[in-house]
């Protein structure tokens, strides 16, 4: 079965530690299923990620998805820390992309995750994955130009948003609101936040 090991974010490690989440001398953010990686030497951005248990091919190392840098790695031991925050896992990240179908189809290719259902929302269509514990949006938006797919964002699960809330403050946080997904409750952090990508906080799933 096909898990993402970690996603790939570039930018300093500070900001992410100020939020409240542990970050080990790698920079790797250990978390339930999916952790975080971050480059400091890498520009700013949700970068690539690492697939375990995905197809190569002719045997190469690693090798992109429709666009989206993908580092093809053995799977490795769960990991997991305490963070102040209340993190627990990722709970969905988002790829950005002007074909859906396409997308979707090369994530399935590698992966073997079919994509599961779409859904539409205006001129905007999303498609979704799950790989392992983490669910992979893939979001068609008119108007974009043809061209490769790109990360675009995060979701945390966090224990207690509105404790995570009242932790960051207004000033690098909005306000609890209802999410999509029937029963929860998101919270998305403002660029004051300084992580260089759109992060958002829910409460589990």
């Amino acid at each position: 079965m096909t898990r993402v090991e970690w996603l790939t974010v570039g930018g300093p490690v500070e900001p992410w530690r100020d939020l409240g989440l542990v970050a080990d001398h790698d920079g790797l953010v250990p978390l339930f299923g999916t952790g975080i990686l971050i480059v400091p030497d890498a520009p700013p951005g949700l970068r690539g990620w690492a697939l375990s248990g995905a197809a190569r091919d002719g045997g190469s190392a690693g090798h992109d998805v429709d666009g989206l840098p993908t580092e093809l790695v053995p799977a490795g031991a769960p990991r997991f820390a305490e963070h102040p925050l209340g993190a627990i896992g990722l709970d969905h990240v988002v790829i950005v992309t002007d074909h859906l179908e396409r997308t979707s189809d090369a994530i399935a290719e590698r992966t073997g995750a079919p994509r599961k259902r779409i859904r539409e929302v205006g001129e905007m269509r999303q498609g979704f994955h799950r790989l392992g514990s983490l669910i992979v949006e893939v979001v068609e938006r008119a108007g974009l130009p043809a061209g490769p797919a790109t990360f675009w964002g995060v979701v945390l699960n966090v224990e207690d948003l509105d404790a995570a809330v009242a932790r960051l403050g207004p000033e690098r946080v909005g306000p609890a609101s209802q999410a999509v997904q029937p029963g929860r409750s998101i919270a998305t952090l403002r660029a004051e936040a300084g992580l260089g990508l759109p992060v958002a906080l829910m409460t589990p799933g």
